[in-house]
């Protein structure tokens, strides 16, 4: 995927999320959630949306999901601002 020319690997999929990270994105660390034509960015640490929306059952599993994976999030983004690779998040089962 790609955005404004940048880079945007997705790092998990499930139940029709797609979860990526941008390459040379700013601070604070936040991951890309896409949900058919939905869209949302959502902070790493207090797993809330900074830009976008997302219909409420579908912020509650993403949530859920980055609750579970906050550790392996945190690792994606510092690997994103080292342009290494990143690697994937198991999905939410």
């Amino acid at each position: 995927m790609v955005a404004g020319g940048q880079s945007m690997p997705e790092i998990s999929r499930f139940l029709g999320v797609v979860v990526a990270m941008f390459y040379g994105d700013r601070p604070p660390p936040h991951f890309h959630v896409r949900y058919g034509e939905h869209r949302a960015i959502m902070d790493v640490e207090i797993l809330r949306i900074l830009n976008g929306w997302l219909p409420p059952r579908v912020l509650g599993l993403v949530t859920e999901w980055g609750v579970l994976h906050r550790e392996e999030l945190r690792e994606d983004w510092r690997r994103s601002r080292r342009q290494a690779p990143l690697a994937p998040i198991p999905p939410l089962e």
